[in-house]
C-alpha cells in the first residue's frame, strides 16, 4: 500500500491558547515574533472557552491552487503539501479568497501569500507544543483516531439511551 503522508493533526480539545506555535511559526519564518505572520492561527471561541489551531489542510485538490491564474501554486507530492512559487505569484489574492479555512495569508508588506509549509518536514508548530494539540502524523493514524472517537460518542449515546430506558420501565 501506497503511504499518505504525514498531516498536521489538530486536537483542538488539547488547546491551551498560549499561542507559542504563533510565535514560533513567525520567527521560524520571518525571523520576528510576531502572530501575524504565523501560518497556523489560534481561533478563540469565546463563548464556549474553546482554542482551535487552524492551519492549511494541504487538500489534495487545493481550491488555492485550481484558483490561481499563473500556477503558481502546487502540490509537493513528497511532503504532501501545496507550496507557493514567490517568483511567478502576481499577489492577486484569489488564493486568500477561496480558501475554505483562512489558511492563506497575504502579508502587505511584503506583498507576498503565506501558508504553512510544514516547515519542510519538521513543523515548528509541532516540536513546541508540549502538549501536542497540533502533532505531525500518518495521515491514515489521523482517520483511525477519528473513527475511534466518533465510535466513543456513539457508544456512550447508546449506554445513555438504554439507560434511560431502564429507567423508564
Amino acid at each position: 500500500m501506497e503511504p499518505m503522508g504525514k498531516v498536521l493533526a489538530i486536537s483542538p480539545e488539547k488547546c491551551t491558547g498560549c499561542r507559542l506555535c504563533e510565535l514560533v511559526c513567525s520567527v521560524f519564518h520571518d525571523g520576528m515574533s510576531n502572530p501575524a505572520r504565523s501560518r497556523i492561527k489560534i481561533v478563540k471561541w469565546e463563548s464556549e472557552g474553546l482554542y482551535i489551531p487552524m492551519s492549511c489542510q494541504q487538500c489534495q485538490d487545493a481550491p488555492c491552487l485550481i484558483v490561481c491564474p499563473v500556477k503558481a501554486i502546487s502540490r509537493d507530492e513528497k511532503l504532501s503539501r501545496v507550496m507557493v512559487n514567490h517568483n511567478i505569484c502576481i499577489g492577486c489574492r484569489s488564493c486568500v479568497t477561496v480558501c475554505p479555512f483562512g489558511a492563506m495569508g497575504f502579508n502587505v508588506i511584503d506583498r507576498k501569500n503565506f501558508k504553512c509549509d510544514l516547515c519542510d518536514g519538521d513543523p515548528q508548530c509541532v516540536r513546541f507544543c508540549e502538549i501536542k494539540a497540533v502533532d505531525y502524523v500518518d495521515a491514515d493514524r489521523v482517520s483511525i483516531a477519528k473513527k475511534k472517537a466518533a465510535a466513543e460518542k456513539i457508544t456512550a449515546a447508546q449506554r445513555q439511551a438504554v439507560a434511560l430506558e431502564s429507567e423508564s420501565h
